[in-house]
């Protein structure tokens, strides 16, 4: 039994006891990502992200992981498009330890100017990193060129040029806005007294202010009136190709389908960011269409959970020997026969089953639990996750068809092709 509720200044806290194990998982989520992000400072969140692993008062630099690891447990935090978030997963008899960090830096971390500078090296050096490849410089053209309002158009890592520009005091305010309890979510599920824990969420977060309320995400992508193309040449010897159409949020009652409808083309993929993992797909349409005929040597779809509309991505890697433009008719015929026929009920059957599979094997932990209580909160609810399976159910061949008829147009997507500099 899940337990909610809200303090005084804005903190929604989530309490599941689960007992099968000794061990507790803590998560504090905000409200805060690229979506939250204009031109100048993108990238802003994750470098905020950075800071809060520097060091307070209390828990000076390196003191978080000295601690955590003395009791052997695991910390980390990540950043995105609609959140911040940061974990401890611990003994359950040392998850205080936990709470105390994250009431600590939700209000006193620090912001040393010389470790802003520090840290500024390292995400530039993250940044370059990330343009090494091919499929990071494809797939942000393509986001780009995808959204024209929307701030999904820009990637979590930020812009370089922003990168050398963001101050300290930008940096601060940021900090000063988003990271409160106003803004965020509160997750403790395992071996737990949810009585008692509440008391304890009390006593750390309750005293701790409201920050200013940060500005609404008020832009909405306007409909797609044609279709888009993005083409890059650069380094390497491999071809690619991603294919990207506008597709429902979380919260919409296609999403489900459209599980369904990946899982039949490409194969059912990982729903948490968090934790990985994902199944063959060599029984997918795309695989026996690309990979078995040798035009690819890999193809997958991605399919985010998100709190606005997003993307519904189709990737393949071409094979040597091949063209892009191959591939993409390959593909193009693939989601044609998906428009023009309905799935067989074995595909249904079939695509469900890994979708489900996919779902368990993602939420089988105590920190997976707590992982996708705070995911839901954030883009829809903790109900959203608990009615996963129910909404899955209910997806029909018809619901396929009638959202690949809906949403596999060329109005409403994006082509997206890399090729070596040689082959052009």
């Amino acid at each position: 039994m899940l337990s909610s509720f809200q303090l005084d200044n804005g903190l929604r806290v989530l309490i599941k006891e689960m007992h099968h194990a000794p061990v507790a998982s803590f998560w504090v989520w905000y409200r805060v990502g690229s979506r939250n992000e204009i031109p100048g400072i993108t990238g802003i969140s994750h470098w905020v992200e950075h800071m809060l692993f520097k060091g307070t008062d209390l828990f000076p630099k390196g003191e978080l992981d000295r601690q955590i690891a003395s009791h052997g447990g695991m910390l980390n935090g990540m950043t995105w498009m609609d959140f911040t978030t940061f974990l401890e997963t611990l003994p359950s008899d040392q998850i205080d330890l936990g709470l105390r960090i994250e009431a600590d830096r939700m209000f006193n971390a620090l912001f040393d100017l010389e470790e802003v500078a520090s840290e500024r090296s390292v995400i530039i050096s993250e940044r370059q990193g990330a343009e090494n490849r091919p499929t990071f410089l494809l797939g942000e053209e393509l986001q780009a060129a995808a959204f024209r309002v929307h701030p999904y158009r820009q990637e979590t890592i930020g812009n370089m040029c922003d990168l050398e520009t963001i101050s300290r005091q930008q940096l601060w305010d940021h900090y000063r806005t988003y990271y409160g309890p106003h803004n965020a979510i509160a997750v403790l599920v395992g071996d737990v007294d949810a009585q008692r824990s509440r008391g304890r969420i009390e006593e750390l977060f309750g005293s701790l202010p409201r920050g200013p309320q940060p500005a609404s995400v008020t832009q909405r992508e306007p409909e797609q009136k044609g279709e888009r193309r993005v083409h890059l040449e650069g380094d390497g010897s491999t071809s690619y190709i991603d294919i990207a159409y506008h597709a429902p949020a979380a919260q919409d009652p296609d999403f489900s389908t459209l599980r369904v409808l990946n899982a039949v083309l490409a194969g059912a993929n990982s729903m948490s960011l968090f934790s990985g993992g994902g199944g063959s797909n060599r029984s997918s349409r795309l695989y026996k269409a690309l990979v078995e005929t040798e035009l690819a040597t890999s193809v997958s779809g991605e399919v985010t959970p998100t709190m606005d509309p997003f993307l519904y991505i189709v990737s393949a890697t071409v094979r040597s020997g091949h063209a892009a433009a191959e591939v993409e008719a390959a593909l193009d015929a693939e989601l044609q026969r998906l428009v023009d026929q309905p799935v067989t009920s074995e595909e249904l059957v079939k695509a469900a089953k890994q979708v489900r599979a996919q779902f368990a094997y993602s939420s089988e932990s105590v920190t997976n639990q707590a992982y996708w209580y705070g995911f839901s909160e954030i883009v829809a609810d903790y109900t959203w996750f608990e009615t996963f399976l129910d909404r899955l159910a209910a997806v029909t061949a018809e619901d396929v068809q009638r959202l690949a008829q809906k949403m596999l147009t060329r109005r409403n997507r994006t082509v997206g092709t890399y090729v070596p500099r040689n082959e052009r």
